[in-house]
């Protein structure tokens, strides 16, 4: 599956980057992902195969990422599902999770808690 894009209100998801036009490392690295770089590569390779599903969640006007949300998925249930914001973020990633379970419920057939526990999605 390719990534998809969620407008959370205020907020937009979008798949995680590390290339020439975006970088997500140095918020990556900010929230405590031992390997920002690789983390990414993970990432998308976890859309490809469809069992790791995981959003920056960013500033619309700068597209900085200020939060990260996903879920594990194995044989159709959730394995893990989380996120962590950035201090001073914690809003966007509760607004996040809204959109984040109905996306789960409706494309993944998967239910998901209303609360998003703490957590790098795929670590």
């Amino acid at each position: 599956m390719e990534p998809v894009e969620i407008n959370a209100g205020a907020w937009y998801l979008r798949a995680l980057r590390a290339d020439e036009r975006i970088s997500d490392v140095p918020a990556l690295d900010d929230l405590g992902v031992p390997d920002p770089l690789g983390y990414t590569e993970v990432v998308a390779r976890g859309w490809e195969s469809e069992n790791l599903f995981v959003w920056g969640i960013c500033i619309p006007t700068t597209g900085e990422t200020i939060a990260v949300i996903g879920l594990d998925v194995t044989h159709g249930q959730p394995t893990h599902y989380c996120g962590r914001a950035r201090a001073g973020y914690d809003a966007a990633l509760r607004a996040a999770g809204g959109p984040v379970t109905r996306f789960a419920a409706g494309v993944l057939d998967v239910a998901l808690p209303h609360t998003v526990p703490d957590g790098l999605p795929g670590l």
